[in-house]
């Protein structure tokens, strides 16, 4: 019987470094990063629809934030600040992510390829695929705040910029999100456990 690398390759995201160009005190893998998004991107829709009268398929929220990253695996992790540099180089990145997310699907069996395309893709629901680019750009900035708090000033324009461009995407439930839980992520641990 063929085997097939799919999960193989994906198990791999925890040797992609992400910030790679920026004085880390403590690095961040594609894995955890992945992690952090599923976990945010949860929560946005939760507040969508708790809060907001949205009906969003939490389900396929979570599988669009676990795979958001997955053609990284193949790519490695280009830092943003070199990424959206050039129109043309952001061009070319992204058919290079386009033809890593195929080449991923093909590692699995032709009657899997179907229900894992959507997601290694990115094609699906705008209402979806806004959340979970939000739950991204509040996982990066999550990161940013935790470099802060350990006394690295690298992370100051990052996390300007992350907050920026989430103020951008105009989305109630990130600035709720930003309201109810990111001061939690400035917290001690010995503050998290007085609350």
């Amino acid at each position: 019987m063929k085997s097939f690398p799919f999960y193989g390759q994906l198990w791999r995201m925890r040797y992609i470094q992400r910030w790679g160009l920026m004085k880390n005190s403590r690095p961040e893998n594609l894995s955890e990063h992945t992690l952090d998004t599923a976990i945010i991107a949860h929560c946005l829709g939760v507040l969508r629809n708790t809060r907001f009268g949205g009906s969003v398929d939490l389900g396929q929220l979570v599988l669009y934030a676990l795979y958001h990253d997955a053609p990284e695996v193949l790519t490695g992790d280009l830092p943003t600040p070199v990424k959206y540099h050039d129109p043309a180089l952001s061009s070319a990145y992204k058919q290079l992510e386009e033809l890593s997310a195929a080449r991923l699907l093909s590692q699995l069996p032709a009657d899997l390829q179907p229900a894992f395309a959507p997601y290694l893709l990115g094609r699906g629901q705008q209402e979806v695929l806004a959340l979970c680019k939000a739950a991204d750009k509040l996982s990066a900035l999550c990161k940013c705040i935790e470099e802060q708090k350990s006394g690295s000033s690298e992370f100051e324009s990052a996390r300007r910029a992350q907050l920026q461009a989430l103020r951008q995407m105009d989305l109630p439930e990130v600035d709720l999100f930003c309201e109810l839980f990111l001061p939690g992520y400035y917290l001690s641990l010995d503050d998290l456990q007085e609350l």
